[in-house]
């Protein structure tokens, strides 16, 4: 068994996408390997700035050989066809051929050994095949003619060994070799390396740290020992970590001083531009936890000086980066939030759903119904969406997307506005993740649903769904967020009534878009309308300045059916959305079915039902009970099946009485009632049913599934001893009834037909 040693060295690669290349590299190798039956012990890639490579152990000198046979023609078959046999297995003679009898007659039968392959030569023809279709997200070309490559950067050398001895292969007019080169700086120039052993320690000895994780853990180390040294605390980064790690072969981290008087800037400002135009870490003072002038930059060596120079270098870079900043700071300050707001009718939200003016405008509208449900006041939640998008215009977050909401707070507050107002201007895109922080304030969560309600609404309206692994308009994140809102402030309100409120102010919005493309003649002729012409035309006949009185005129019969329609498409959404949410708890898909099935769309309720029937069905009481439910809704489906109507059984069952209720209905059940077993059923039908009621109201669901546990034993019993199918047809139809009362006190909880158990 032998190793495999592998180096690509060129110019620098760009430090995003070294780890993504590491993998490529890995995946592309074993392929051509495996193709050739090849396997190994271990196999590991490594990368930097200026190498990428993998070192294989274990790896066979030579493929397996392959002994082969083939069934050909009968040996009376004509010739021609053997003539074909012949050249499909590559012999030349049909005494290179056995003969083997069968059935039907005699039978050539070709025996074909191919020796195995050189490992080799294998690799040596893989090699110029990877690099080649080498799939980098961006690559450059250089030279002319046989020698022009296209890779990320221009290659200088390859390694190539086995065992010790130099694969001869080429790429690019590059000839393998085993040598290489060390650290620009605290290198000593090119030398040859005999195996992976050797390679790592020669470039340990040129200044190379290898692997990344080590040099990831020699970056963070170093960055936390400068400012613990400082008396100060690192802000930690992951991202950032990650490509500072891709950009150092010889990690040097040094504590650098920006002018204190950038420390006026919000401090996410400040942090960003680190982090996004010099790749510095931000140091905070761990006894206030606020920003310092401190910042840690990464060297590729070790300076002289200590770092000295290259700290102030940077510091100079930073300072201009910052006065940058502050033009902006300063120049977005003098507008003011409310001057931007009208500048995003300029800006496109969607091209079928108009500007981010029309979104703005329906926002705040359904911030405004959504209020009371959260606790907020209505006039607070209306004006911060109505700022809450405004800061997209602003000079700041043109430069730095990423500051969108953090810095409409910062405007907010400049201008005087409620604290309330401006934190909802910063929360209401939260949360944008599973790790991310719920808006729990009152306003903030206002403005957060109706913004998401809105977008999903809007989405499904242009047909515009998820599909699959697909979601570009991230409407999976915004259901979630939905969910993960209501859940934080128990807020109860249902999803069907929300969209369907919602979605007419969308289909105005569609109708203005639709009527200005055909105005511009923008429309193709093929293009698929969101609404119909007729439709569309009533719309827009209305004042459509107006919102409210557009709004009421556009809930035509038509429009109506439509909105109901989407409305519960969407609610099927967030029924999966809430599967996915509650997963994590051990609430399984069916139970959500089961409980969605009832109708109910207040998703709080839904998650506790839900919660409390896993909870009862985790139990061997729930388990059994399903049981019973199956086999008296099994029976039930056979006998309808048969021709027996429930609905006419019940009439005539409750025909003596005053009043066709449940009560009634167990009374003539009972009057035939003949076993000891079935009076128990009756009795703790009638007990569970009324105490499960009661509980199912008061939103105690626990209550609710501790009623229902009580009805496992008389079931049980019941199905022992009585038969239901009696000769005296009353009987039958009242044990029938009774098996329905089961189904029915089951059901007033959850669909248990849905239950998996």
């Amino acid at each position: 068994m032998a190793q495999f040693l592998f180096e690509i060295f060129c110019e620098e690669i760009p430090a995003r996408m070294q780890a993504r290349a590491e993998d490529d590299l890995k995946r592309l190798m074993s392929e051509r390997l495996k193709e050739v039956g090849l396997d190994w012990d271990s196999l590991e890639a490594f990368s930097g700035p200026r190498r990428l490579g993998l070192v294989i152990e274990g790896l066979p000198l030579k493929t397996a050989d392959v002994r082969e046979e083939r069934k050909g023609p009968r040996t009376d078959a004509p010739e021609k066809a053997l003539e074909g046999f012949m050249r499909g297995a590559g012999i030349t003679s049909l005494d290179q051929c056995k003969i083997e009898e069968g059935k039907k007659g005699s039978f050539y039968i070709a025996v074909i050994e191919k020796p195995g392959r050189e490992t080799a030569q294998v690799i040596s023809d893989a090699v110029p095949e990877i690099i080649k279709s080498f799939p980098w997200p961006k690559s450059m070309k250089f030279g002319e003619g046989d020698k022009a490559q296209r890779w990320v950067r221009p290659l200088r050398s390859l390694i190539c060994l086995l065992d010790g001895e130099v694969i001869d292969t080429e790429v690019f007019g590059i000839q393998s070799g085993k040598t290489t080169d060390g650290h620009r700086v605290h290198g000593s120039g090119p030398f040859d390396v005999s195996d992976f052993a050797d390679y790592e320690s020669k470039l340990l000895a040129n200044g190379v740290i290898l692997r990344r994780e080590e040099r990831k853990q020699l970056v963070l180390e170093g960055a936390r020992r400068v400012c613990e040294d400082a008396g100060l605390e690192l802000m930690e980064d992951q991202g950032l970590l990650e490509e500072v790690t891709g950009l150092v072969e010889h990690p040097a981290p040094i504590l650098g001083d920006m002018d204190p008087d950038f420390l006026d800037l919000p401090p996410e400002v400040i942090a960003l531009t680190m982090k996004t135009h010099q790749k510095y870490f931000a140091v905070r003072d761990p006894k206030t936890g606020e920003l310092t002038s401190k910042f840690v930059v990464l060297a590729n060596q070790d300076a002289p000086d200590g770092g000295k120079a290259i700290a102030a270098g940077n510091a100079r870079v930073l300072s201009a980066r910052l006065s940058d900043a502050r033009h902006f700071w300063d120049l977005d300050r003098k507008t003011g939030l409310e001057a931007m707001a009208p500048e995003l009718s300029k800006v496109t939200f969607h091209e079928k759903l108009g500007t981010v003016a029309d979104k703005v405008e329906r926002v705040a509208k359904l911030a405004r119904e959504l209020a009371p449900v959260v606790g907020a006041n209505a006039d607070m939640a209306e004006k911060a969406a109505r700022l809450a998008k405004a800061d997209l215009v602003s000079q700041m977050v043109y430069e730095f997307p990423e500051l969108q909401g953090a810095m409409g707070r910062y405007y907010a507050l400049d201008a005087g506005l409620d604290p309330q107002i401006a934190d909802a201007i910063k929360d209401h895109y939260k949360p944008q993740g599973p790790s991310d922080a719920v808006p729990t304030a009152p306003v903030s969560a206002a403005v957060a649903l109706a913004d998401k309600l809105d977008t999903l609404v809007g989405f499904w309206a242009i047909d515009e769904k998820p599909t699959g692994s697909k979601d570009p308009f991230a409407l999976r994140r915004a259901a979630l967020g939905v969910i993960r809102i209501l859940q934080a402030l128990d807020a109860r309100h249902g999803i069907h009534s929300i969209t369907v409120k919602a979605l007419p102010r969308v289909r105005v919005a569609i109708a203005l878009v639709q009527r200005l493309k055909v105005q511009e003649l923008a429309i193709d002729q093929h293009e698929k309308l969101v609404l119909s012409e007729k439709e569309a035309n009533s719309l827009l006949s209305l004042n459509v300045s107006n919102w409210d009185e557009a709004i009421e005129s556009a809930v035509s019969p038509e429009a109506l059916q439509a909105a109901f329609d989407l409305s519960l498409d969407i609610l099927a959404f967030f029924a999966d959305r809430l599967k996915v949410h509650l997963k994590d708890e051990g609430v399984k898909y069916d139970v959500i079915d089961a409980v969605f099935a009832l109708g109910d769309d207040d998703l709080m309720r839904v998650t506790k039902k839900a919660r409390a029937l896993q909870a009862f069905m985790n139990s061997d009481d729930g388990q059994a009970l399903l049981q019973g439910y199956r086999r008296a809704a099994n029976i039930l489906a056979a006998e309808e099946k048969k021709g027996f109507d429930l609905a006419s059984a019940r009439a005539e069952a409750v025909a003596a009485s005053d009043v066709d209720n449940d009560a009634a209905l167990m009374i003539a059940i009972a009057k035939t009632a003949e076993a000891a077993e079935e009076r128990a059923l009756i009795a703790a039908i009638e007990g569970a049913d009324e105490v499960a009621s009661v509980a199912l109201d008061a939103e105690d669901f626990e209550g609710a599934m501790s009623a229902l546990s009580q009805l496992r034993e008389p079931v049980d019993a019941f199905f022992e001893a009585v038969v239901v199918n009696d000769k005296d047809d009353m009987v039958r139809r009242n044990r029938l009834l009774l098996l329905s009362r089961i189904r029915a006190a089951a059901d007033q909880v959850a669909d248990f037909s849905r239950l998996e158990g």
